[in-house]
């Protein structure tokens, strides 16, 4: 893929806002366990980072999703993994069904302020009983009059004590599963709607994640983004986004841990030299930094192929399953390399350790993701 002189300004200003505006507070709000989504988002959204892909006449950029992914790739330049993700579910996960989509009515309400960073948006997909198996969710969204009345709850949201509205699938029909769901908008002050706690993650402790519950929640129908029972299909079209936002944001980070690991080794001393002196140490970050360039090389791949229009559904599997697992082999190793220091909780390469064990999770877990890549083989040979 070659870069455009645009494509080079659009990294240049994202570089520069995540070192001046994201790194400097990380480690407090990591010690917090919560980042000021609001706040940065209105940030972002007066530089024009959140609608980079988005319609124009929405406030959004209008540029071609290559734009979309190098983005991506320099949010992954944020020292712990929360920040990045919750970004992305702002820009590729919530709302890429409502720009392509929603009416004019949805798109006003609820696009054009997400993307100006005026409202923070989740995506409600997982349930309890639900999460890879996207077919089975429990909650509906049943008829009454003009409205919809939402009953259920959904489980893992990120973003969901800071949000202003959901982007809900949920159950309009007794059609078969992948023909009865539908994306529903449900703004978050609805009555009905209630979060629990904060969950207490493993990782990715400044995103805020909370279970979300529907008590006869009362949403217009007109709030439904495209037809009655086309959420399923929708979604999956959702989800080669949110996959491949996954896979170029992680490459940035793996590299932050190896050059991380790197400079430690070179001015660590152990038994009279440096630690990097050892041949095996050098040669396992030159094999890491390598896997690393493989994936942004296929990353980028689906990516051009995407924003020409084409399914990436094979391709998109393949990056989030690599980035998943290649993200978790590079924090292991590099962690070993820096003894006690690597167990010390604040340690950035301890930090990446916790948060990266996600990627083989969220999204689709690894398995999910071989179903898929799987599938297409075999259906590629007739």
């Amino acid at each position: 893929m070659i870069l455009t002189q645009e494509h080079l300004e659009l990294k240049r200003t994202i570089a520069n806002f995540v070192e001046n505006e994201v790194n400097p507070h990380v480690d407090s709000w990591e010690e917090a366990g919560l980042f000021p989504a609001k706040a940065l988002f209105k940030k972002m959204g007066d530089l024009g980072l959140l609608g980079i892909s988005k319609p124009v006449e929405n406030g959004g950029m209008g540029l071609d999703y290559t734009f979309e992914m190098l983005a991506a790739e320099e949010f992954g330049a944020i020292r712990c993994g929360g920040i990045p993700m919750a970004i992305g579910v702002q820009t590729n996960m919530a709302t890429p069904a409502m720009a392509r989509f929603g009416s004019d009515y949805l798109r006003e309400t609820y696009l054009a302020p997400a993307i100006a960073g005026d409202r923070v948006a989740c995506i409600g997909v997982s349930e309890p009983g639900a999460g890879s198996d996207v077919a089975a969710i429990k909650t509906t969204a049943i008829k009454d009059g003009d409205d919809y009345i939402i009953n259920g709850s959904k489980m893992w949201i990120t973003n969901a004590t800071q949000a202003d509205f959901i982007c809900l699938l949920a159950n309009t029909s007794d059609e078969p599963a992948h023909k009865n769901k539908s994306l529903i908008i449900v703004p978050t002050d609805t009555p009905g709607i209630s979060f629990s706690e904060k969950l207490n993650k493993l990782g990715m402790r400044s995103s805020d994640t909370a279970q979300i519950f529907f008590d006869n929640v009362r949403v217009p129908q007109k709030n439904r983004i495209g037809s009655e029972g086309s959420g399923f299909v929708m979604q999956m079209q959702q989800f080669q986004e949110e996959r491949l936002y996954v896979a170029a944001m992680s490459l940035k980070g793996m590299e932050i841990c190896i050059n991380d690991t790197l400079t430690y080794t070179l001015e660590r001393n152990a038994f009279g030299k440096p630690l990097i002196a050892n041949q095996s140490i050098l040669f396992r970050l030159a094999e890491l930094q390598t896997e690393v360039e493989a994936l942004r090389a296929l990353t980028y791949q689906a990516c051009e192929r995407y924003s020409q229009g084409e399914d990436v559904t094979q391709l998109a599997s393949m990056a989030k399953l690599k980035s998943g697992r290649l993200s978790r082999e590079v924090s292991d190793a590099c962690l070993q390399y820096w003894g006690g220091m690597g167990f010390m909780w604040d340690n950035v390469v301890s930090r990446f350790y916790r948060d990266n064990r996600l990627g083989s999770i969220g999204g689709g877990a690894d398995e999910i993701m071989l179903g898929i890549i799987g599938k297409n083989m075999a259906k590629a040979l007739g």
